[in-house]
């Protein structure tokens, strides 16, 4: 039965978005359309008619945190609607986890269900007005809503993964790779470079792929055939971005040989050489066990080969430690490995046996104390390696984008350096400008010169 609001005000929504950048883009098209239909936001569970909570499933923590806040939305308005892959996730009984801890919420659908999240909308809070009457305000154009401030945002160009990594069940949630029209994705972001975006994030759950399950296929854009691939849409994009002195940086690379094609473009400046590439680990053998498609030695010799061509390249990477059967040489391995291939941001993960995994049946389950252990471990190896890789920055000048300039930037500031994506790596602390006629702007590049380290970050003085 539908339920109904009074007419004379228009209907709140009340919007949670949980996980990663990519469940972030999720959110924004179920916000884009729910604007378009004349819908309003609440910043309060309270002040809202519906609350939708957008929710991840990867980690034990991330169900934690998802299944707590569908609990704190629930006591606080009572309406509430569950989406993402939380919401793709079975609990004991194999019935659905988010139904059996929370059976009063109205609806669940799994990840990237635009459609069906704005059905169950409409079910229980109906629309007011007809979208195609009415234009959606504060959007980029094509490419909607967005979460992130005006002057970045993500570009998500895929859905799903082909792997089956024994650690992770994110194709149990989001299906295998399903890569975007390269149309469309030049699209959207023309439309974000347009609207005043000066940082394109590209994101998926394997960037590299782009393209294989359409077997390259050949798209258009502006009038011209390109194809689905890697290196044509990151030719593309570098060149819209240029054109709109903006930067493009790559995230979730996996170090295939295509990738060696990437790294001219970096040296050229056409995208930020920048990779957020998935190592996980580096020994063959734990490897092995994740199912992972490089063996640690082919990783090491890309990655040097990599920095030959472009000297400035910055990697950033995520493992995995105390992953089942991980014998103490092995974890060694993998520090000299963090060592040697001098990793600029790395982030650790201690395994997780989470509910569906593969490798939760491997023999070798390490106690959890040993695996937190390890962690720490590397998380010291990956410290020293990276504060020595900042401090060979101290006296250089440095492009930064501001992303905060009180008193327009008289007192200082904060930006990035293209070594620094939002909100996983460091920043730039820019002091007081020595000029009185400097000013700072949020969402603009100013030159600064490196003058130390602080911890992660990077001290500088805007020119």
């Amino acid at each position: 039965m539908t339920e109904t609001t009074n007419a004379s005000e228009t209907p709140k929504v009340g919007f949670v978005s949980l996980g990663c950048p990519k469940a972030l883009t999720d959110s924004e098209l179920i916000l884009t359309q729910l604007s378009a239909e004349g819908y309003q936001t609440s910043k309060t569970f309270q002040g809202a008619d519906l609350v939708i909570v957008n929710t991840c499933g990867f980690i034990d923590d991330a169900v934690k945190e998802s299944l707590d806040t569908i609990a704190e939305a629930l006591a606080e308005n009572g309406k509430v609607i569950v989406t993402g892959c939380l919401g793709a996730k079975t609990g004991d009984s194999g019935a659905n986890l988010v139904l059996e801890t929370h059976p009063s919420v109205r609806a669940v659908t799994g990840p990237h269900a635009t459609q069906e999240v704005m059905d169950a909308v409409h079910t229980h809070l109906p629309k007011p007005h007809d979208p195609f009457l009415d234009l959606v305000p504060g959007a980029f154009g094509e490419a909607g809503l967005k979460l992130t401030p005006k002057h970045y945002a993500y570009l998500k160009i895929s859905e799903g993964c082909n792997h089956r990594c024994t650690f992770c069940i994110i194709p149990s949630m989001r299906g295998d790779l399903v890569s975007r029209p390269i149309g469309d994705v030049l699209k959207e972001a023309k439309a974000l470079f347009e609207g005043g975006v000066k940082e394109l994030l590209v994101i998926s759950q394997d960037t590299s792929a782009y393209g294989v399950d359409v077997k390259y296929r050949t798209g258009f854009w502006d009038g011209k055939p390109v194809k689905t691939r890697m290196l044509e849409l990151v030719q593309a994009l570098g060149e819209m971005a240029r054109a709109h002195d903006a930067w493009v940086r790559l995230h979730y690379v996996y170090p295939y040989p295509s990738v060696d094609d990437i790294i001219p473009l970096m040296a050229e400046g056409l995208v930020l050489p920048y990779l957020d590439v998935p190592f996980h680990h580096s020994h063959p053998d734990v490897l092995k066990r994740m199912k992972r498609p490089a063996s640690g030695e082919k990783n090491l010799e890309r990655i040097q080969r990599w920095r030959e061509i472009c000297p400035d390249l910055v990697i950033r990477s995520t493992f995995i430690a105390g992953f089942p059967g991980e014998t103490e040489e092995e974890f060694e391995h993998l520090l000299d490995f963090l060592r040697v291939a001098e990793i600029d941001r790395a982030g650790c993960f201690a395994y997780s046996p989470v509910k569906g995994a593969e490798a939760n049946e491997l023999p070798g389950m390490l106690p959890e104390a040993v695996r937190e252990e390890r962690r720490s471990r590397f998380m010291a190896v990956a410290e020293e390696v990276s504060i020595a890789r900042l401090h060979k920055r101290v006296g250089a000048s440095m492009q930064v984008l501001v992303d905060s300039a009180p008193a327009m930037g008289r007192r200082g500031g904060v930006g990035r350096s293209y070594a620094d994506a939002p909100e996983i790596d460091g920043t730039v602390r820019l002091l007081p400008p020595e000029k009185v006629s400097k000013t700072l702007k949020v969402g603009e590049f100013t030159r600064a010169r490196i003058v130390g380290v602080e911890g992660h970050d990077l001290v500088a003085v805007p020119v």
